[in-house]
């Protein structure tokens, strides 16, 4: 078993409260586990790290402000990576447990899941004066994107929330979580690896709910990644966006929102066009006033102004809802 520990101030205004909801989207809690009843706030996230399974405790502290932001804030986070067994190893691969669980990983993935380098003063500064967006933006002050463990999870993810329901969605991941049974010591199942993926096949897939272009596509993604076709951790450190695009786009399943939505959740590029997400169409046609729907045309057009962070924008068009 490996452990590792840091703790980072947190900017001012750093909203825990959007950690947390996109964190809590599993009722069940089988792979995050959330804490806000109590003296303690955080989530436990448990996740295939480089062929291990680890579990990453977040805990916040700091005066809480209107609407859940924290000023003086900071967080202290452990990992537990478990040590795997000789079966795991065999059914897994030689190749498990090889990866970098140093310190400077594990902040850069601390970093990473918190979206703490994502440079939302410059977006606010931008357009906080903008006639229709701008209340939106002052009244969500501090708003990051957090992301998911690794880019494997988020293109997984959004494979799984193809032309389906958010419900329907966060209940066909758990299912695939618990398909492959990763187990990690903390009680929790861990997220998928590619490996681990590799490991069950079409009709398991079928089984836990996946359409046939879902189960092809997620067992095509994962051996792409296994055979070293598809440098998910590469690209996260060098983020080549239009290398990732062909990439992904050669899987046969995966098309432009899946691509999209992955790099924004996985890959924190916060200038993915996510027009023909319906939510993003809907919240745009709440601000604007209108009762008629927003075509994707219209919405590529007016999230074209706000380039490079369409995809910010995007996040801030979800937390519109609809007044009475």
């Amino acid at each position: 078993m490996t452990r590792l520990n840091v703790e980072l101030p947190l900017p001012a205004g750093f909203r825990t409260v959007d950690v947390l909801a996109f964190h809590r989207r599993d009722p069940q809690q089988i792979a995050e586990r959330i804490l806000d009843e109590g003296p303690e706030t955080g989530l436990d996230k448990a996740f295939v790290w480089a062929g291990r399974p680890a579990c990453m405790a977040f805990r916040f502290d700091g005066d809480v402000a209107e609407g859940g932001a924290l000023q003086n804030g900071h967080v202290r986070v452990e990992c537990v990576i478990d040590t795997v067994s000789g079966t795991e190893r065999g059914a897994i691969g030689e190749g498990l447990g090889q990866g970098d669980f140093g310190q400077e990983a594990f902040e850069r993935l601390v970093r990473h899941m918190l979206g703490l380098a994502q440079p939302i003063e410059a977006f606010e500064h931008a357009h906080t004066t903008h006639p229709e967006l701008g209340p939106l933006i002052r009244r969500n002050a501090g708003l990051r994107i957090p992301q998911v463990a690794t880019p494997f999870e988020a293109i997984s993810w959004a494979i799984l929330g193809q032309q389906i329901s958010l419900v329907a969605a966060v209940a066909l991941r758990r299912r695939l979580i618990q398909a492959a049974d990763r187990r990690h010591s903390s009680g929790l199942i861990c997220y998928p690896d590619a490996a681990s993926l590799l490991q069950v096949d079409a009709a398991a897939l079928r089984a836990a709910g996946c359409s046939q272009t879902k189960a092809a596509a997620l067992l095509g993604l994962a051996r792409a990644v296994a055979e070293e076709g598809l440098p998910l951790d590469d690209w996260l450190r060098t983020l080549p966006v239009e290398d990732i695009r062909s990439g992904l786009l050669a899987i046969r399943g995966i098309g432009p929102w899946t691509i999209n939505y992955a790099l924004l959740r996985g890959f924190g590029w916060l200038d993915a066009s996510l027009h023909g997400d319906v939510a993003v169409r809907r919240g745009l046609r709440l601000l604007l006033g209108r009762a008629e729907p927003v075509g994707e045309a219209e919405t590529r057009q007016w999230l074209e102004a706000f380039a490079p962070w369409r995809a910010l924008v995007a996040a801030h068009l979800w937390t519109v809802k609809a007044e009475g």
